[in-house]
């Protein structure tokens, strides 16, 4: 009776798995895996994310002090930076968050289940497409487009603010401290744009002596990308040394005050703003570097998704931050590598034919190489 039960179930059994037992059991897993994987990165990338805007708003507070961002676009400038670092967070966050995820089901022993059912480490390529993959498209959305689109944005807003009085944070009928402690500002009215003025009052000190200027109107002009220029109409200008009896005093129908500059960028050749494609219709090797850059982002998330596996085994019940470590590192080595190539390829020292492809080919085939050998035994231990 007893094995006429069990062959009688026999049938059913592989019947109910050529139907889609066994099918819908491994779908149930891939679905907890992409949900494990998934969370683990959202919440890593938060962190990451809040700890890289903590350095951008401090980076960016010292430019409103040094005169290069008006504190009126503060937020917004937030904003539109932000969208640059997405390139490096995101990469980051999606290699953490995968090897702590893979790196608890190894501690756990789960792992070990699901190679005694047939799903090693070969297996898990779907959970980590589907999560990899979105990241990858969004890192090269972001790389090739996003990021050179924000970038325009935030010049033109900050060129568009240096002509107006209003975002500079000049009010009529107020002092104001002109940057660097340079001298006071004073205006009675101002256009709805911010563009003109009218009763303007400027007291400046300079080597010892006073200046004073007064003018019925005028307007803020930026020439070039850090000078600002008052341009002031009907006015008197009284200069001399307090205490002494040599000012002078003159009438100007038209004059012009150099405002404190703003600090012009560090970099010697920006191509942070142009467009990708328009960096190859006149390339140079700045150009190219910076096209290789952009490039080198999404193929560099790709390369850490594939080193995530292979990276995150280790044996039951051991540390696991040592694995972060690792991890970390080679993220610091592979991002080294990609800056180094572009400083490089910018400055001549590789031809421009071969971008930074001599760095991505070796460094894919090698992760290729470790994630199809993830899983599998030693020649010599398999032989035995």
């Amino acid at each position: 009776m007893v094995f006429r039960t069990i062959g009688d179930s026999a049938p059913d059994s592989t019947k109910r798995s050529r139907h889609g037992g066994p099918s819908t059991r491994m779908l149930l897993i891939e679905r907890h895996l992409l949900r494990n994987f998934a969370e683990t990165f959202a919440a890593v990338s938060i962190v990451l994310l809040l700890v890289t805007l903590g350095g951008l708003i401090a980076d960016l507070l010292q430019e409103i002090a040094n005169g290069k961002v008006p504190v009126a676009l503060l937020l917004s400038q937030i904003g539109l930076r932000s969208i640059r670092f997405f390139t490096l967070v995101l990469p980051l966050a999606l290699f953490l968050g995968l090897l702590m995820a893979i790196g608890r089901m190894y501690a756990e022993n789960e792992m070990s289940v699901l190679a005694s059912v047939g799903m090693g480490p070969q297996q898990l390529w779907r959970p980590l497409v589907l999560v990899g993959a979105p990241v990858v498209f969004v890192v090269g959305l972001a790389s090739l487009w996003l990021a050179p689109l924000s970038a325009r944005t935030a010049e033109k807003m900050i060129e568009s603010a240096n002509r107006s009085f209003l975002v500079a944070g000049l009010e009529p009928g107020r002092f104001v401290e002109l940057p660097g402690r340079a001298g006071v500002l004073y205006v009675s009215e101002l256009t709805s744009d911010g563009s003109r003025f009218k009763q303007l009052f400027v007291q400046r000190e300079r080597d010892g002596r006073l200046d004073i200027i007064t003018a019925a109107g005028g307007d803020l002009q930026l020439v070039g990308e850090t000078q600002r220029i008052l341009r002031l109409d009907d006015g008197f200008r009284v200069e001399g040394a307090p205490g002494q009896l040599d000012y002078r005093m003159m009438h100007f129908e038209r004059n012009e005050i150099r405002v404190p500059d703003r600090e012009a960028a560090e970099t010697l050749e920006d191509f942070e703003a142009t467009p990708t494609f328009d960096l190859l219709r006149k390339p140079t090797q700045a150009s190219i570097a910076e096209f290789h850059w952009r490039l080198g982002a999404p193929i560099f998330t790709v390369l850490l998704v594939l080193l995530a596996m292979p990276m995150a085994r280790s044996e039951p019940r051991t540390p696991r931050y040592g694995r972060l470590i690792a991890a970390f590192l080679a993220y610091v080595v592979g991002m080294n590598g990609l800056i180094l190539g572009t400083s490089y390829l910018a400055n001549g020292g590789i031809p421009s034919w071969l971008g930074l492809w001599w760095l991505h080919v070796p460094a894919l085939a090698m992760a290729w190489w470790l994630f199809r050998r993830d899983g599998h035994p030693p020649a010599a231990k398999a032989a035995a």
